[in-house]
């Protein structure tokens, strides 16, 4: 099916929901896509361009918050940034476009000691590790740029973020909501991607 969508010169781009069902390989669907109608920027292809900073599409919530971090006139360059979480769809690619702007970046994770330490010393913390409220207020530096990735329900069913908002933005110099942040950011930046693949030679 992918390789039929691939040469459909009226598809301009391809996303695959994912997770996939259990009986499809989600990295043989993925290495499937033409690189330039890969508008998830997941295919390694443009995993790679990536890395190397030379790239057709950025995946779209990392692009979503980078959009976020210029719109708000926040520059990254020299600041210390921290990513919580390091998934090939956010934390890793998020590290990497932050590190383009010369920023000093550190990925933590399930493994990493002395969290609280780590992300007290961030002027940008990014929340993407998928749990609910997991970022709290110590664990925050005052002043510090928050941007919560994280979609969750908390304990009475109701949306939330990574981030106990509530408490951490008392004492953040700004604080992306969840709902109603990243979220929006994520669906304008695939519109983007797919505005740029019509434009590629396929």
């Amino acid at each position: 099916m992918v390789e039929v969508l691939n040469n459909r010169d009226e598809i301009s781009g391809i996303l695959v929901q994912l997770p996939l069902p259990k009986h499809l390989d989600e990295k043989e669907v993925i290495n499937a896509i033409n690189p330039k109608k890969d508008v998830d920027a997941f295919h390694p292809v443009n995993v790679g361009k990536i890395m190397i900073g030379d790239y057709d599409f950025l995946p779209c919530t990392p692009a979503g918050v980078m959009e976020l971090i210029k719109e708000s006139g926040i520059d990254p360059e020299g600041k210390e940034c921290v990513v919580i979480g390091r998934s090939n769809i956010v934390g890793k690619p998020q590290a990497m476009l932050l590190l383009h702007k010369n920023a000093t970046v550190t990925i933590c994770h399930s493994r990493t000691k002395d969290l609280k330490e780590v992300t007290k010393r961030a002027d940008i913390l990014v929340a993407a590790v998928g749990k609910a409220k997991f970022v709290t207020a110590d664990m925050v530096k005052e002043g510090a740029v928050v941007i919560d990735v994280g979609m969750n329900r908390d304990e009475n069913g109701k949306l939330c973020g990574d981030v106990d908002f509530d408490n951490v933005s008392k004492i953040a110099g700004a604080i992306t909501p969840v709902p109603g942040g990243v979220g929006p950011m994520t669906i304008a930046m695939l519109m983007q991607n797919t505005l740029k693949a019509a434009t590629l030679d396929k």
